[in-house]
């Protein structure tokens, strides 16, 4: 197949790409680097099946304006900051591409008769009345607060997916992933899983908002991308495959139980430091898979413990990083 992915250089989007060229389709990355990293697409770069453009978006692919029909076979529009830091520094951006760069990629994928997929969120779900989170549920969201720019912009995206799904037929899926870790996560990207790992790699005091009670699940990354390639191969007919699927792991821990775990890793005993809790900061979020169970035969296979220690690993492993952590080295191994 070939395949446009935007946001092929983000955390996400560089671990699809990866999959996507290991199975022999071609890959036709985009990215205008607002949150995506460089060396991201330099590790694909002399790959044979695999091509990039600098391009937002939100102001259109110009590279296929006036291409036939038939070139591709797939959009997937990944393209979005998802980090509170990177979305709240670059709200109107983060607007724009749920939004203008929504109906591009959706547009792109009509003129070209391909399907497409939307990477939409959990945070569709807001502070959710509801638990675990069903894809039937509404959600309960501040339309206004530091985090709507994201949050909206998802619900808008998935909105005018499911328009072009009804009004032209378009073949279309939704996917609402939830926590996602591993390798290629930015340092300064924000996130609990991020933060965490790396104030203990460095043996700085463990930072918990709130009193730590807040639920999250993590989700190791080659499980989600299992998920997206498993729904971009079903093939059975009916209005059922157009809905949203959450992809997320349904093991839920308290983030004052996630650091825990992670000092147990590094077998160190690091404080920890409670710090206000961020406004609209969802206090319990956890995936009800049974849609995705069903659909897909999927479910995470990863164990939180076996996770963190592959992506402590790598990061202890990659260059120019072993200045920036102490030298712990876990064995990896299952739980």
């Amino acid at each position: 197949m070939k395949v446009l992915l935007t946001g092929s250089a983000g955390f996400v989007g560089s671990h699809l790409t990866e999959r996507l060229l290991e199975e022999g389709h071609r890959v036709i990355g985009v990215d205008n680097y607002i949150s995506g990293q460089r060396r991201n697409t330099e590790l694909f770069s002399g790959h044979a099946n695999f091509s990039f453009m600098e391009a937002d978006v939100s102001r259109g692919i110009p590279a296929f304006a006036d291409q036939p029909a038939g070139k591709l076979d797939w959009v997937l529009h990944f393209a979005s900051p998802a980090s509170p830091p990177h979305y709240q520094q670059n709200q109107i951006e983060t607007l724009m591409v749920g939004a203008q760069g929504t109906q591009n990629a959706l547009e792109l994928a009509r003129s070209q008769g391909a399907s497409f997929m939307l990477a939409s969120t959990s945070e569709v779900y807001g502070d959710p009345h509801v638990h675990p989170q069903p894809e039937s549920y509404w959600g309960h969201v501040n339309p206004n607060g530091l985090r709507s720019c994201y949050d909206e912009a998802k619900r808008y995206a998935e909105a005018i997916t499911f328009a072009y799904q009804r009004t032209y037929g378009l073949d279309t899926r939704v996917i609402r992933i939830f926590n996602t870790y591993g390798p290629r996560m930015r340092a300064d990207d924000g996130r609990v899983v991020t933060n965490l790992v790396h104030q203990a790699l460095r043996g700085e005091a463990l930072t918990v908002y709130g009193d730590g009670s807040q639920t999250r699940s993590f989700q190791y990354v080659s499980d989600l991308v299992e998920g997206v390639v498993r729904l971009m191969d079903v093939s059975s007919p009916g209005s059922d495959l157009h809905g949203p699927v959450n992809l997320g792991n349904p093991d839920e821990y308290s983030v004052l139980e996630f650091a825990t775990v992670i000092r147990e890793l590094l077998g160190e005993r690091l404080r920890i430091e409670f710090h206000p809790l961020p406004q609209d900061d969802p206090m319990q979020r956890r995936p009800d898979i049974t849609r995705a169970r069903a659909l897909l035969s999927w479910e995470p296979g990863v164990p939180l413990r076996e996770g963190l220690r592959r992506m402590i690993n790598d990061l202890q492993a990659g260059p120019g990083l072993r200045d920036q952590v102490r030298g712990n080295h876990i064995a990896a191994g299952a739980d």
